[in-house]
């Protein structure tokens, strides 16, 4: 062969398998976080679970999640937050990834870039506080949906604080999150990440032996309204979604549970 030829060959052949080992590398890295979740399945608490309208369900160590490929987020986050999750922890914030236990793999955290919206959160960071791992998780891309920045440093943010001091006060909660995914019309980026209308948060009261579940559903835009202006029923929600939210509830408890829009029982000082 050439001399002339053989450098530039070696220079080819040497940029790819550098390329080849460094992505072989960021795999292996990903691998325990990915394996740990699919062997958390089992143990999963599925009593306080939705159904999914997607058949892409992910249990990863610190929360669950429903993935819609079709809107490039998740249809619901779940988790249970106890009152010894809260924590005064700061961890340095680390970049977005990929959610590679999503079967179709999450949308780009590339597509948020320049596009006018924050990475709003499903789980907060803020309630993964008690170990670096946790709050490492909740930098998934399926855990994120885009978000107004006055929404999300705004009433989003309230109602996530509030989260935190029922957590606290009623010795823990489960969390179920999302955005309303029909009747979309805005996207962003090059995957078409829906940005969602409105969005909701259910939580439940389930340790005290007299249940109670409080549901909110939010337009996408700031307020300085009270966060019990915009309690709703957890039916009107599922009319919404076309999601079950806790079909392994007992059925006199989910009725009653799922038609009340009563707030009483929980403290909005």
């Amino acid at each position: 062969m050439n001399r002339k030829y053989i450098y530039p060959i070696l220079t080819i052949l040497a940029v790819s398998i550098i390329y080849i080992v460094n992505s072989y590398l960021d795999e292996k890295e990903r691998e325990p976080l990915i394996k740990e979740a699919k062997e958390l399945k089992e143990t999963t608490n599925s009593n306080f679970l939705p159904t999914s309208t997607t058949g892409a369900i992910v249990h990863h160590k610190y929360y669950s999640l429903s993935y819609s490929e079709d809107n490039e987020q998740a249809e619901w986050v779940a988790y249970e937050l106890k009152k010894n999750h809260i924590s005064r922890n700061d961890f340095k914030r680390p970049y977005f990834e990929v959610d590679n236990g999503v079967p179709t793999v999450s949308a780009d955290w590339r597509n948020y870039k320049n596009s006018g919206y924050d990475r709003g959160h499903f789980c907060p960071a803020g309630d993964r506080k008690f170990s670096k791992e946790a709050f490492t998780e909740t930098f998934l891309t399926s855990n994120i949906s885009p978000q107004d920045h006055d929404f999300n440093a705004g009433i989003w943010n309230r109602l996530e604080q509030k989260v935190r001091y029922w957590a606290t006060k009623y010795d823990g909660v489960y969390v179920v999150t999302g955005g309303i995914l029909n009747d979309t019309e805005i996207t962003i980026g090059d995957e078409h990440v829906t940005v969602p209308k409105y969005f909701y948060k259910l939580v439940l009261d389930y340790n005290n032996g007299k249940p109670k579940l409080v549901a909110f559903l939010f337009p996408h835009r700031e307020s300085n309204k009270p966060l019990y202006d915009f309690v709703t029923t957890t039916d009107k929600i599922e009319e919404l979604t076309g999601i079950d939210f806790f079909p392994h509830l007992e059925d006199d408890l989910e009725d009653k549970l799922e038609a009340s829009n009563n707030y009483k029982g929980w403290s909005f000082r």
